[in-house]
């Protein structure tokens, strides 16, 4: 009797210690588990190094799981291994920075047809559920124009700097420049050339070098990449250009603040990138648990940032927007650290 009664009894509190054990390990295991691929349009670039940091945050938030995997060159060749390493994991979600916007299809196609959701951020793709857009295409495209008319005093001749030929956001805010230098009060300015730097910032020095060298009368120089823009004006801090050249662009305030207070750069443009990160990652979880389909008029809450809502994209397809660009100058620009 003794011993059956002490068998109970062991038998009980051993049940209860792994009820305990088991209760506490899900206190501190995620709720969902999932495992969510950032693929960046390289591992190199600053910018995309803290859009990544956002993703983390909100997935980290989430209890899931971020994995960033990448090339270290602005191809789609680049990112295809990391599209698949996805697939084979059976990832819930990837937030692609697309290279190019069709080279990277067939492989997110086939993540889609198992059922991983896609969602694309910073630069679109043709074959996604989802766009995150840092700002209005339109409204960046044009306002771009519109800074550098105002620091060139609308007159003389430009040339644009711009990442990747391929680069599905770089194209689409020039060809919004070009459509606002059609304006009359554009008259007096000339884009002479596109330059492409591939986001690389020997290549994208390099060919700041070549406009200055092929345009002696060149006035200004738009760069609507991080990348470009930076490089640029390490160039022109030091050369006879200095003061003489207008450059602006998009940029990083951490990269940019040395040459505004150099006087290099006078303004330049754009939003926080880690928040873009954070709204990609509250999206993609929301289109993983079902919370949205990706449909136009749906709502999601992307955690400190609020309510977000699904709207037509110029294309006709569903994407959200984070915000307006911001413009910074030697007022502000101190007052950020990303």
């Amino acid at each position: 009797m003794h011993k059956r009664r002490w068998a109970v009894v062991v038998a009980a509190v051993l049940v209860a210690g792994v009820a305990v054990t088991a209760a506490l390990a899900g206190s501190s295991r995620p709720t969902s588990g999932k495992t969510f691929y950032f693929i960046p349009k390289d591992t190199l670039n600053p910018y995309e190094v803290i859009a990544d940091r956002g993703g983390k945050l909100a997935l980290t938030a989430l209890k899931d799981t971020q994995v960033v995997s990448s090339g270290t060159a602005d191809t789609a060749a680049a990112q295809q291994p990391a599209i698949q390493a996805a697939i084979q994991a059976h990832a819930a979600g990837i937030v692609i920075a697309g290279n190019d916007p069709q080279a990277v299809c067939p492989a997110l196609k086939q993540a889609i047809a198992q059922g991983t959701k896609v969602v694309a951020f910073d630069s679109d793709t043709n074959c996604r559920q989802l766009f995150i857009n840092q700002a209005d295409t339109e409204t960046i495209g044009r306002s771009q124009i519109q800074l550098l008319a105002k620091l060139m005093n609308y007159k003389g001749q430009f040339a644009i700097l711009s990442a990747a030929s391929t680069a599905t956001n770089q194209n689409a805010w020039i060809k919004y420049m070009q459509l606002e230098l059609k304006k009359p009060v554009y008259k007096n300015m000339q884009l002479v050339k596109i330059y492409y730097g591939n986001d690389n910032p020997a290549q994208s020095r390099q060919a700041t070098v070549s406009m200055l060298q092929a345009y002696p009368n060149l006035k200004g120089i738009e760069s609507p990449t991080t990348v470009g823009i930076s490089s640029a004006a390490q160039y022109l801090s030091t050369s006879k250009y200095k003061k003489k050249v207008v450059l602006t662009g998009l940029g990083l305030p951490s990269q940019m603040k040395t040459y505004v207070h150099d006087g290099t750069v006078t303004a330049f443009a754009l939003w926080n990138p880690e928040d873009l990160g954070y709204l990609a990652g509250y999206a993609a979880s929301a289109l993983s648990n079902g919370t949205i389909t990706g449909k136009v008029g749906e709502t999601f809450k992307a955690g400190k940032l609020g309510s977000y809502k699904i709207v037509k994209g110029p294309d006709g397809r569903p994407q959200v927007i984070l915000g307006p660009p911001y413009t910074f100058t030697i007022k502000n620009v101190d007052k950020f650290n990303f």
